[in-house]
């Protein structure tokens, strides 16, 4: 994009805001997310390291939402996210992607739900996220990750960094997402991503599901997402994800666990992850959250049987921003071959261990906006 490409863009974002300004029943929100610390890391391709990471308790995140209210209990809607590099500044993912992380116009209707168009989350995010100790304070670090590059996940930075797609690091584009308002306490959606291939619909298509029901203290999630790649057996195959898990709250503390599945339909390669943590608020500005986490590969990735704790102290300056400690250890192997271990969010040549152990701990402060 040159620069006069870019002014035009801003132009219409102003001419946007300047709508929803302008009529009462419209408006567009600018919001965002920004995290920064300073991380050690034990060992990296054999030595340790210190880092300024970012985008780790919240990713960095700049977005815009907009409604029309067109009567009757009709909107039109969209959604439009960045992602970047708080170090740099640099957009995180495809720098020729303005709004890589979230792009989608749509209509909802009250009692009916919303149907969107774009680029968009499938149910993994949409659904489990809320079931994982990440969203709550283990942040970037503590999603699934591990020595299983034989997964052969396409477009992956590491190999299998965030291989359930949780995290939301993959977004399904040309995209087609429907999700229902609640009805009963139940949410219910679908999503179909085409493929793009003449004469035939299946190569290259991605198909998601999900249902989650929130009552009281209770909410439980669950989804299935199978995508075919491009890479993978010339887009007849993909990678297949299913999961369910659910948070409680009792009195100052909330409770959670997750259970997801990982399955390359071309080579068979399959890791199971369980997930167990709880979060407690001794006040409403200090919490303190840890969680535990295990995850084993099937024969075709030599059964690697990998452990994960996470700990998180974080103290809440205001409603929107916070400072934490942060901790984690990663435990890899099978007890014959030599495994790596890798912490999520490590990217690089030389992010994976040259052990079967990997420890961090990180300061750091996030804000909101």
């Amino acid at each position: 994009m040159n620069r006069r490409q870019a002014a035009n863009s801003m132009a219409a974002m102003m001419t946007l805001m300047t709508s929803g300004v302008a009529h009462a029943q419209s408006s567009v929100t600018i919001y965002g997310l920004m995290d920064a610390g300073v991380t050690w890391v034990s060992n990296q391709g054999g030595h340790g390291n210190a880092i300024l990471d970012q985008g780790i308790y919240y990713p960095n995140i700049l977005g815009f939402r907009g409604v029309e209210d067109l009567g009757g209990g009709a909107r039109a809607i969209f959604k439009l996210e960045n992602q970047f590099n708080l170090a740099n500044g640099q957009t995180v993912g495809d720098s020729s992607a303005l709004f890589g992380r979230v792009a989608y116009v749509g209509l909802a209707k009250d009692g009916i739900g919303q149907l969107t168009f774009g680029n968009q989350y499938d149910f993994m995010w949409e659904n489990l996220l809320k079931a994982d100790a990440s969203m709550t304070f283990g942040g970037y670090y503590n999603f699934r990750s591990g020595p299983y590059a034989g997964l052969g996940i396409p477009n992956n930075p590491t190999g299998a960094s965030d291989f359930d797609r949780v995290a939301g690091s993959a977004r399904v584009p040309s995209s087609v997402k429907f999700v229902s308002d609640r009805l009963g306490g139940f949410t219910f959606g679908a999503l179909y991503g085409f493929g793009g291939v003449a004469g035939n619909f299946a190569k290259d298509r991605s198909i998601s599901v999900g249902v989650n029901y929130q009552g009281g203290p209770l909410y439980v999630g669950a989804a299935y997402t199978d995508v075919k790649y491009q890479q993978i057996n010339n887009g007849d195959d993909g990678i297949r994800n299913w999961g369910v898990g659910g948070t409680y709250a009792i009195g100052s503390a909330l409770l959670n666990a997750l259970f997801t599945e990982t399955w390359n339909t071309f080579n068979g390669a399959r890791v199971y992850a369980g997930q167990v943590g709880a979060l407690y608020n001794f006040t409403p500005f200090l919490s303190f959250g840890a969680d535990y986490q295990l995850m084993k590969g099937n024969a075709t990735l030599d059964r690697i049987l990998t452990q994960q704790v996470t700990a998180t102290l974080s103290y809440r300056l205001s409603k929107r921003t916070n400072v934490y400690l942060e901790g984690a250890y990663q435990h890899a192997g099978n007890g014959s071959a030599p495994t790596f271990a890798q912490i999520n969010g490590l990217y690089g040549q030389d992010a994976a261990s040259s052990s079967s152990n990997q420890a961090i701990a990180r300061v750091g402060i996030a804000h909101l906006f």
